[in-house]
């Protein structure tokens, strides 16, 4: 017997991965353990939360049509299903970008002392911002990361154009720092589009990092903490046949995700070693990719971390599991029963 029944997998977010979060959420909640738990799926978005489906233990998933699902109810985060109140006592977010990554869900989680399966509200609230998680990152010496500049929404940007052109050398990449999937991203070659990019990029959100780009190979590693000890799955190179790794070579088909990484093994023990010291400092719980390329001249840099790492079918963790030799099941009973 496990110390969890009724698990709640929530999904949908407040960003513009909300579709992509509905796909990863749907795949974990058919991944769970049918003969252990009862599975409550919910759509969350711009505060409003309903229930979508659920499959009781050994029965049939139940779906409810648009107009007639029953909504939460946020003082204490249970649902009314067939005149029965249903509270839960384990939380699985896979909300990618507002409110599961940014922290917002799990201060929500936190006051009511329901357990979740995702890093802590202050972890997820540094996580989600680049730079902020950039800069503890860097401080910790851990892991190279490449020079930056950071303005924000309001600023004078011919000014802030001016200064990048003079402090990082071309090709930059433009990002907004809250947000995933490529959203609001540009690789910019010439000095004269960075405006434009930045303005882009403001789309969404009010801040946003400009990075000098490193030329190398991509790869991504994903840990997570089970009985106390921090594990790695097999890493992944993403080799892109488009200028860079954008939504549409993310999502339509325009890469090759190589698994397990044709790597040296001195270079998946860095990359390996290089996440779990990450982790470890960040005090990361649950499931969590992170992001590198390594340049043979520079060596290792650090781009991001994923605290909700995409989790449909096709996603990067998925493969690691299956590379791994893992049962995707049995690996989330692991993080939910263990983590």
């Amino acid at each position: 017997m496990g110390k969890y029944t009724t698990i709640a997998v929530i999904y949908g977010s407040d960003s513009s991965e909300w579709e992509v979060a509905c796909r990863s959420g749907e795949f974990v909640a058919s991944r769970l353990d049918g003969d252990r738990y009862d599975v409550y799926e919910i759509f969350a978005r711009f505060g409003h939360w309903e229930l979508m489906a659920f499959k009781k233990k050994d029965a049939m998933r139940v779906t409810f049509p648009e107009g007639a699902r029953p909504e939460v109810d946020k003082t204490d985060f249970s649902v009314t299903v067939l005149g029965g109140k249903v509270k839960f006592d384990y939380v699985y977010i896979v909300q990618h970008g507002a409110p599961g990554e940014s922290g917002q869900m799990q201060g929500y989680l936190e006051m009511l002392g329901i357990p979740f399966s995702t890093c802590s509200s202050a972890v997820s609230a540094i996580a989600f911002d680049k730079y902020a998680c950039k800069s503890y990152i860097r401080d910790l010496g851990i892991v190279k990361c490449a020079p930056d500049a950071f303005v924000h929404k309001g600023a004078d940007l011919q000014t802030f154009a001016s200064q990048v052109e003079k402090s990082l050398q071309f090709p930059v990449f433009v990002k907004p720092t809250i947000g995933g999937s490529s959203f609001g991203v540009t690789k910019v070659k010439n000095p004269a589009d960075l405006v434009t990019a930045v303005g882009y990029a403001f789309s969404e959100g009010p801040t946003v990092l400009v990075e000098q780009g490193i030329s190398g190979r991509e790869f991504t590693c994903a840990a997570y903490r089970t009985s106390g000890s921090v594990h790695t799955l097999p890493i992944i190179e993403i080799i892109t046949e488009n200028d860079y790794f954008d939504y549409d070579a993310k999502y339509n088909g325009h890469s090759r995700e190589v698994c397990p990484a044709e790597a040296s093994e001195e270079i998946v023990k860095l990359v390996q070693d290089t996440t779990v010291r990450i982790y470890e400092n960040l005090d990361c719980s649950g499931l969590v990719r992170m992001d590198y390329i390594y340049s043979e001249t520079q060596g290792l840099h650090f781009l991001e971390v994923n605290t909700i790492p995409g989790m449909t079918s096709a996603s990067l963790v998925p493969k690691m599991v299956r590379a791994a030799g893992l049962d995707i099941t049995d690996f989330l009973t692991d993080i939910i029963e263990n983590g």
